[in-house]
């Protein structure tokens, strides 16, 4: 049914399962099928959610789905081989579009020409596109996985920045909504309260309690668009520079330097050049963003001290 050529047959073969598994994605094996997503919805399309096309696919979409929940009624089933699909194949095959090629991507179209299934298929599982973003973030979610707090909140945070930072680099389409509003479904709930009962016992205020976990992730999310931008900016060079000799490469990355210091108004930015340091260095990401997450749990630990961040 899922062939090799897709990215539905490759996400499932990199996570070791067969390409004609039903029902074996993440969703489908841990989320309780009337356990869905949220009503507080964060929308991969809301820039043009109100424009002519986004409204007329929103009623196409309730269109379809109102006539499959009538043929659900009526003790209907999917034709062919759409029983034999479920809900977590649809939001594996959306999560490895978006990976390969952004959300902008990701369609019902694209997904049912994906799973080789007729459009209106995928209406019996996923109501509609919307329900279908919030699916893909909580898949994300499930990666992250804040655990059961071990009674030392600097171990439980540091793990919950890592995972963190991990997904978003296996899906950098989902930095942009991980982290901001509130829960769009159960394990971004349970992720969330895991992380405030990781700080319970403590003696915080609410708001202390909600500015600490804001504030790690809005580090962990900055950090790890900083390091995704500089992979972006490397294969960038990369390609400009595949026909340059050695020698043009050579001259290239030392213009800057020559600039910096032939001006003479930069002495302190000469000092940092002249110890051979490179900020950037694809090698120190781990080291730069340790050193970061360290600092701001220090800086946690200074302010649970203090008397007035205690109810």
């Amino acid at each position: 049914m899922y062939d090799d050529k897709t990215l539905y047959g490759q996400r499932r073969r990199l996570r070791g399962e067969p390409e004609d598994a039903v029902g074996g994605g993440r969703v489908g094996a841990e989320l309780n099928e009337d356990e869905g997503s949220f009503r507080a919805a964060r929308l991969f399309y809301s820039g043009g959610a109100d424009n002519r096309p986004a409204r007329q696919q929103r009623a196409r979409e309730r269109q379809i789905a109102e006539q499959v929940s009538r043929r659900k009624e009526r003790g209907g089933r999917p034709a062919g081989r759409a029983r034999g699909l479920s809900r977590a194949d649809i939001v594996d095959a959306a999560v490895a579009i978006a990976d390969a090629e952004g959300t902008d991507a990701v369609s019902m179209r694209r997904i049912a020409k994906d799973l080789q299934m007729g459009v209106m298929s995928l209406y019996w599982y996923v109501e509609s596109k919307e329900e279908l973003h919030q699916l893909m973030l909580e898949t994300v979610q499930a990666e992250i996985e804040a655990g059961a707090p071990s009674g030392d909140w600097r171990a439980d945070l540091t793990v919950y920045a890592h995972n963190t930072k991990a997904a978003l680099h296996r899906h950098p389409w989902a930095i942009d909504y991980i982290g901001t509003g509130p829960p769009v479904g159960p394990r971004d709930a349970r992720n969330a309260d895991q992380l405030i009962a990781a700080l319970a016992g403590l003696g915080l205020d609410a708001t202390t309690t909600m500015w600490i976990l804001m504030t790690l992730g809005t580090y962990v999310v900055g950090a790890t668009l900083r390091e995704i931008q500089e992979m972006r900016w490397q294969r960038a060079a990369d390609e400009a520079m595949a026909g340059m000799t050695e020698a043009e490469i050579a001259d290239v990355n030392d213009e800057f330097e020559r600039q910096i210091r032939g001006y003479g108004r930069y002495p302190h930015l000469v000092q940092i050049l002249d110890t051979g340091l490179d900020p950037d260095a694809p090698e120190t990401r781990d080291e730069r963003f340790e050193f970061g997450l360290s600092c701001l749990l220090d800086g946690f630990a200074a302010r649970i001290k203090e008397p007035g961040s205690r109810s």
